[in-house]
């Protein structure tokens, strides 16, 4: 039980290393990486490609584990959990939104959002999961059906009908035009603040580091510096 006041850390991970081997070339994606999260915050991961936001965000999300240092979700030590502990961790209690949907194509928004509802003990009842996401007169459309932001709700309300504690999304707005872009960075926005979630989203565009508790910058595999925005930005009032 926390203390009153106390903060609750979600994510504490130390001394994180990530090196990737090709033959005989060594590619070091994460290099030293020290990062607490607490429950609640939204946390936007800025850097250029291959500063090791996507190699971060995997070993966060139990996609992928560190060849050194210590990821703890909680009391569970991720770095040293087993491939099925590490699919318990996922399916338990992360969301993920990717920039591609991958939504299927036969199935309609109610079916791919109720998909997920039976790998969980307590998911959100569909509809409530819909209508977060502002898609209840499409709810019996198929993909094919829906323009790219619509599509990308659709993954959107399928990360959350899990009542994920945390929800990673890694470039959500890198394939949508400005406005729709807009919608769907406001869609996770009402989930970190009306659930609770703990909210940590990957871009390369700064424009977005406004609506984030904090916005973690990394450069060639580590972070370069951590800074807070003492006025968080709504996504409406964004501009690039």
């Amino acid at each position: 039980m926390e203390a009153a006041g106390k903060v609750e850390t979600v994510f504490r991970a130390r001394g994180l290393s990530k090196t990737y081997r090709t033959g005989e070339v060594e590619v070091h994606a994460l290099r030293d990486v020290d990062l607490d999260v607490t429950r609640g915050e939204f946390i936007v991961l800025l850097g250029p490609s291959g500063s090791g936001k996507s190699t971060l965000l995997n070993i966060l999300g139990g996609l992928d584990v560190p060849s050194a240092g210590q990821v703890m979700f909680g009391a569970q030590d991720l770095s040293a959990a087993t491939e099925s502990q590490l699919t318990a961790y996922r399916r338990r209690h992360v969301g993920f939104v990717f920039q591609f949907y991958n939504l299927i194509p036969s199935l309609t928004v109610r079916e791919n959002i109720a998909l997920v509802t039976d790998i969980v003990a307590d998911p959100m009842p569909v509809d409530e999961a819909i209508d977060r996401v502002g898609l209840t007169p499409r709810r019996d459309h198929f993909p094919a059906q829906l323009s790219g932001g619509e599509q990308q709700r659709v993954a959107i309300a399928r990360a959350i009908v899990k009542r994920p504690e945390v929800l990673l999304c890694d470039e959500p707005t890198g394939a949508l035009d400005y406005q729709t872009g807009k919608l769907v960075l406001d869609v996770i926005a009402h989930v970190n603040e009306e659930i609770g979630t703990t909210a940590i989203i990957i871009t390369h565009n700064a424009a977005i580091a406004g609506m984030a508790d904090r916005v973690v910058y990394l450069g060639d595999g580590r972070i370069l510096r951590i800074e807070a925005n003492a006025h968080k930005i709504k996504p409406s009032e964004l501009t690039w």
